[in-house]
């Protein structure tokens, strides 16, 4: 179904086209032993506020396909690295992965698909054709299903598998050369058994969750961070005063210069100073860069799908602004996004951190999960982000937002976060 493109008002009060499209696609992370993130699995809705299943699962499928290669484009969503996508029974044997890159899709197969001759046969064709095929919801009863022979990853869920029946399945599986993931690992404890029983891919917000351990605390170079940007948050500020903050800091130094240097603002001289940069930069992008910088991790022991999600939740947020009426309020929407994820980042609870933080009211009260607007606009993001469509269309509906603006908010957040990651993780 075509709509009617949705337009919305800029910082001038211009209106802008946005989007057409109204296929929603998100992703999930799927990780290695290492914390490296290898594929992602793509998750769909196709907008009509219909339940998946029939038909209706079959044009969403299409709909994730259309947005994937055309509105973000598949290198974009997936970084590169091969996405997921679970098709229906029909899609499958009709032959629609003909559509799709062998070298970029791993199709998956669900676990009520039954493994009829049809089914079998499509399952062949794509293996001859170079597919990697993977089995979602596996369990031990499914231990002799002929769809095991044409599989490369078999998906078990560790929700729904006692601990002793997850070391099994692992190591049949092992001993049939298939690769087995772990899917809804919720815990850092459920990734160690995971890693301890065999298991090669792991797939769960484990990586999102803070560590707790007594003692924690925020490291002094965090706190010159946090310092630089309680500066330059104030409404007076003096360029002399960064100056001198960031002067005493190699790394902040560094990393400024770089900032001001790269091809993000293409300038055709070089800048060398530290004032000299903060004149060029402005109050503004020295806030962004100053945010940016709070969230670097010095020890490098944070898988960077972390970093990523904190600048996508940040840019996505900001960009929402606009069209929710609060355009002032942009760059609190920006610190909303960019610490929403704080508390896996120092490994502390978000109660410990928020009051040393120099935020605004709204954004704290978001930040602790107090209600509030801020909050609403975090939640929606947060849930748009996991695949969660009735938690999404109702933050969406408290906020009065017209959700067809999504995807393509979605794509050009992960565009702009993927460049900011490479400024400040060069290395990941």
């Amino acid at each position: 179904m075509e709509l009617a493109p949705i337009v919305a008002p800029d910082t001038q009060g211009n209106t802008n086209t946005v989007v057409r499209d109204t296929a929603f696609v998100a992703r999930q992370p799927i990780f290695d032993k290492r914390k490296t993130v290898r594929a992602y699995e793509l998750l769909f809705h196709s907008g009509t506020g219909a339940r998946p299943g029939g038909a209706d699962a079959d044009t969403s499928t299409l709909d994730l396909i259309a947005s994937s290669l055309l509105v973000i484009g598949m290198d974009e969503l997936t970084g590169q690295k091969r996405g997921f996508i679970n098709l229906t029974r029909n899609l499958l044997v009709r032959g629609i992965p003909d559509l799709l890159p062998s070298d970029l899709v791993t199709i998956e197969i669900a676990q009520d698909i039954p493994p009829d001759d049809d089914v079998l046969a499509a399952c062949r064709k794509l293996r001859a054709a170079g597919y990697v095929i993977a089995l979602d919801g596996f369990s031990l009863s499914g231990l002799d299903s002929p769809l095991l022979a044409l599989a490369d990853i078999v998906k078990v869920d560790f929700l729904a598998t006692p601990p002793a029946d997850r070391a099994r399945i692992a190591e049949h599986l092992n001993l049939r050369n298939i690769q087995a993931l772990a899917k809804n690992v919720e815990t850092i404890e459920d990734f160690d058994a995971g890693v301890a029983a065999g298991y090669a891919y792991f797939q769960g917000y484990f990586f999102s969750r803070p560590v707790i351990h007594a003692g924690n605390r925020i490291s002094g170079n965090r706190l010159t961070q946090f310092r630089l940007l309680n500066e330059v948050c104030r409404p007076d500020v003096s360029y002399d005063d960064l100056e001198n903050i960031i002067k005493k800091d190699v790394a902040l130094t560094y990393h400024l210069l770089r900032y001001i240097n790269s091809v993000w603002f293409a300038l055709r001289y070089e800048v060398t100073g530290i004032k000299h940069a903060l004149i060029v930069l402005g109050a503004s992008e020295i806030r962004r860069w100053a945010a940016l910088m709070s969230i670097r991790n010095p020890c490098g022991n944070k898988p960077s799908e972390l970093f990523l999600r904190s600048l996508t939740r940040a840019r996505m947020c900001e960009s929402l602004a606009p069209y929710l009426g609060m355009t002032v309020n942009a760059s609190d929407l920006f610190l909303v996004g960019m610490f929403s994820v704080i508390d896996a980042l120092l490994d502390m609870p978000m109660a410990e951190i928020v009051p040393k933080l120099p935020l605004a009211t709204p954004v704290a009260q978001a930040l602790e999960d107090r209600p509030g607007r801020f909050r609403t606009v975090k939640d929606a993001v947060i849930a748009y982000e996991k695949g969660d469509w009735e938690v999404f269309a109702a933050n969406a509906e408290d906020l009065g937002m017209d959700t067809r603006i999504m995807p393509a908010l979605f794509g050009e957040s992960l565009r702009w976060a993927n460049q900011a990651l490479g400024l400040i993780l060069p290395s990941r």
